[in-house]
This record gives structure tokens, C-alpha cells and sequence, in this order.
């Protein structure tokens, strides 16, 4: 369970913060309720974006329960040390689409004393660990997993199904090309789409009568 540790009395060092999880399982919405808690505290605050991310707006973070917060969209990783002189708390969303060299900018924020709260996908649509996410959540104090609803069996979801047959591994996109499953229904699909793949046909369509060609 997470506990926010708002106030660094004793040390010069800050620490990272890592929320995590599937598409549609609050990562954005649990960044921003942070964020804007640290911003009522009158803390001084920068949010940063990959500039990739154009999806609902150019500069907004929002999530997609339509909660945003004002952020800074940046090319790369290298960018926002510079733009986050003098913060106390920094956060990152969609951190999966940065190269590892946000590893190092994270902790080089912590390590100056920064508050540094990162939000992203833990896996990709093949299920696989995202980026640089895994190395954030090693090197992170408190690590938060989110979960999504399963849409086919109401379980709890941490996987983002692609539903479109585009292979690029950044893909960005809505309810149109993602869907959060569960284990069990996010396998029974990735095996649906081999088959397909395969033109391997339902073994009811199958007439064991018919001699094989």
C-alpha cells in the first residue's frame, strides 16, 4: 500500500514514485491527484509529457476521466533536468515512450532532492516489460500497480489487448485499439490471433471424412 511521504525533514535526498499498470487502469488519474495535491501544498511543481503524445491535447495531462493538469511536452528524457530547476516535485507521465536516459534523469532529480512521481505501462500490447519501466520500478522507493476492469470477465485487467493488427510497438490510441484483459481472457485472445494468423480453421469446420491434400 502506498503511503505519501509528502515532506523530506531529515534528508537532502527526494525519491521516485512509480505508478504503473494496463491501458484504462488510472495511472494518469492517480499522477494527477499527486500532483495537484503537492500544488494545494504550495509546492513548486512541473509535469512533463513525451511530445509523442498529442492524443487528447498538445500540453494538457488528462486522464481518461477527463481530470487534466498543465504539463510540458519534452523530445527527449535529457530535456527536463533543465526544465525542472529549483522543482520539488516533478511528474512524468506516459514515461514508457522515453529512452533509458530517463532512468538516470529520475535519479538524478532524487538525488537533488526532488520528489519525482512517473506514471506509465508496465507491459506492451505483446505483454512484454515496457522501456525503461522496469529499471524505474527497481530503482523506485514506492512502487503503486493500478488495474484496469476486464471487459470480457470483470476481473481485474494488466493487460492492454491490441485489438488492430498494426505491429508498431508505440502505437497510441483509445478504446479503438486497446482493451483491458485479464490474464486468462488476454491469452484465449493472443491464441485466437495466431490461429488467425496461421489460417488455422475452428476444429468444428473440420470434416475428418475429406482426405487430407
Amino acid at each position: 500500500m502506498f503511503l505519501e511521504n509528502t515532506v523530506n525533514h531529515k534528508e537532502q535526498f527526494g525519491w521516485i514514485e512509480v505508478i504503473c499498470g494496463s491501458m484504462f487502469s488510472g495511472k494518469t488519474e492517480e499522477l494527477i491527484r499527486r500532483l495537484k495535491r503537492a500544488k494545494f501544498a504550495k509546492q513548486k511543481v512541473e509535469i512533463f509529457k513525451p511530445a509523442i503524445d498529442t492524443r487528447f491535447d498538445d500540453e494538457l495531462v488528462i486522464s481518461h476521466d477527463a481530470n487534466e493538469i498543465r504539463s510540458t511536452p519534452v523530445p527527449a528524457a535529457a530535456n527536463i533536468p533543465i526544465l525542472a530547476d529549483d522543482c520539488d516535485v516533478v511528474g512524468i507521465d506516459e514515461a514508457q515512450f522515453f529512452d533509458d536516459e530517463i532512468i538516470k534523469v529520475c535519479n538524478d532529480l532524487a538525488n537533488r532532492g526532488v520528489r519525482v512521481i512517473v506514471a506509465g505501462l508496465d507491459m506492451d500490447y505483446k505483454g512484454n516489460p515496457f522501456g525503461p519501466m522496469p529499471a524505474l520500478m527497481a530503482t523506485a522507493e514506492y512502487v503503486t500497480k493500478v488495474h484496469a476492469v476486464c471487459t470480457r470477465t470483470g476481473n481485474l485487467a494488466q493487460y492492454s489487448y491490441r485489438k488492430s493488427a498494426n505491429d508498431k510497438l508505440v502505437l497510441l490510441g483509445e478504446t479503438e485499439e486497446y482493451e483491458p484483459l485479464s490474464r486468462a481472457a488476454y491469452y484465449k485472445a493472443m491464441l485466437r490471433d495466431r490461429l488467425k494468423q496461421m489460417d488455422v480453421k475452428d476444429a468444428q469446420q473440420i470434416d475428418p471424412s475429406k482426405p487430407k491434400e
